[in-house]
């Protein structure tokens, strides 16, 4: 079972068919890809500010262990582990980016796969939004009273009698 963290997008349009259409989950456990392939899986999530980062944080890194005469092997192991943190931290790193970017987190649920966890959610979130839609509805004031309108005796377009000529 995997934690779904879920990231509700901006509400810069009303609809909230919209936005639960660009809802995104994000697992939180060891990423893989981000392990093995960081600066690729940094611009696939369009993480910009992180992969900044990371070349910054790599770069200084290699050049730290050069002057201060640590071999190769060393380097690379250090850039292993550098990498070994992004796969550990790749769920935090995508939250801290959306969360920046305006996301609002709207909770965690737990699901076998993607799929069950988009299942789960949603079921809650379609009840959640009706709900919502209906107490903004009858927390709406109501209409102003119509004052009766006094009886006539005129018929027609003309407000009072023999008034047409």
């Amino acid at each position: 079972m995997t934690v779904y963290m879920v990231f509700e997008p901006p509400a810069k349009d009303r609809s909230s068919l919209t936005r639960a259409e660009r809802i995104a989950f994000v697992p939180d456990r060891f990423t893989w890809s981000a392990f093995l392939l960081a600066p690729l899986w940094m611009l696939w999530h369009r993480l910009w500010i992180v992969l900044v980062g990371y070349v910054a944080a790599s770069v200084a890194l290699v050049l730290a262990l050069h002057f201060a005469g640590v071999g190769a092997g060393a380097r690379s192991f250090a850039i292993m582990l550098l990498s070994l943190l992004i796969g550990f931290e790749a769920a935090n790193l995508r939250r801290w980016t959306l969360l920046l970017n305006g996301w609002r987190e709207v909770g965690a649920v737990v699901g076998e796969d993607r799929e069950s966890a988009e299942r789960r959610f949603f079921d809650r979130y379609v009840s959640l939004e009706t709900t919502r839609e209906m107490e903004a509805a009858l927390a709406a004031p109501p209409p102003p009273p119509v004052a009766p309108r006094e009886a006539t005796d005129v018929v027609g377009l003309f407000p009072q009698p023999g008034g047409g000529g």
